[in-house]
């Protein structure tokens, strides 16, 4: 019985556009268990113990609201179904990570050491320098830079298809970039391979992110940087970061320019809400600089 509504669920969920992968998984592992107990309905008392075998509060929070959802479909169809709280499980406690934020030098480093891989010679070094350039230059996810394919590189920038809120764009390059992308493509289209993608390995096959996270760790070993956040690693990610932080602090600092420059950051980060952006923020020395002048000034001119 629960394994057709189930079915039925994902069905649904799949046509209105979501991937529902991860959900489906969960919500198979919950049915299974369930069923096991011989539940037709969906039970709150059954919902909070396979939800409590999870290894920790947030993966045991996260399977609750996964079940909880299906279950708010499945109880108007049939209020036999039971719909757990929210916070059965308490609230949760959102800890977001710091980012760091590169320095100019910091990122000509990344990219001379990645220039320098071997074999020399090789598509290896270009491909690694022109990938972490380029988010660099851009601030894509690394899973959109790595899910290009050749066909995307056009006249008036990148095409950036289907990405996480099922929204394509498009990336226009600053002319530095797009010079460093030809001088790739050079290389990419040398090799004797009918696989489309842009990022490739020396093969000639697309790259899994665990290779390029493993090559990124080895140039932070490579120009000094591992450890270089209070003992934690910069990571990929943070390149986005630095991305939406260094353009914001060439924005020119009156509030109108502000609020077009975060609609149009928004709109080529390729967020779904603006408010999205925000959490990319973050406090450096120039910003807070502006900051300060700002509020200097709106003080000067209210005395006068």
């Amino acid at each position: 019985m629960l394994s057709q509504h189930l079915a039925k669920y994902v069905d649904q969920q799949q046509s209105l556009g979501f991937e529902f992968r991860v959900q489906q998984i969960l919500l198979r592992g919950y049915v299974g268990f369930a069923e096991e107990h011989g539940d037709r309905h969906i039970r709150n008392a059954r919902v909070l113990a396979w939800a409590a075998r999870a290894p920790s509060p947030e993966q045991r929070r996260n399977r609750l609201l996964t079940v909880r959802r299906f279950a708010l479909a499945m109880h108007a169809e049939n209020p036999r179904h039971q719909v757990p709280a929210a916070d059965a499980l308490g609230h949760a406690v959102v800890k977001r990570r710091p980012p760091y934020i590169y320095s100019a030098d910091e990122i000509a480093r990344l990219l001379r050491a990645a220039a320098a891989l071997r074999p020399a010679g090789s598509i290896r070094p270009t491909m690694y320098a022109t990938l972490f350039g380029l988010l660099t230059a851009t601030g894509m996810r690394i899973a959109e830079a790595l899910a290009l394919q050749i066909d995307d590189v056009t006249v008036d920038g990148l095409v950036v298809r289907q990405t996480k809120f099922q929204k394509s764009r498009l990336l226009p390059l600053h002319a530095t970039a797009r010079l460093a992308l030809d001088r790739y493509l050079v290389a990419r289209r040398s090799l004797t391979t009918t696989d489309r993608p842009l990022f490739v390995s020396v093969a000639g096959q697309s790259l899994p992110y665990n290779t390029v996270r493993r090559i990124f760790l080895q140039l932070l070993d490579r120009t000094n940087l591992r450890g270089a956040y209070s003992g934690r690693d910069p990571r990929i990610h943070d390149l986005r970061h630095t991305f939406a932080v260094r353009s914001l602090e060439q924005c020119r600092h009156d509030r109108a320019a502000v609020a077009r420059h975060i609609v149009a950051l928004s709109t080529y980060l390729g967020h779904a809400h603006v408010t999205d952006t925000y959490w990319y923020l973050q406090a450096t020395p120039v910003l807070m600089g502006q900051i300060a002048e700002a509020g200097e000034a709106l003080l000067i001119g209210g005395a006068a």
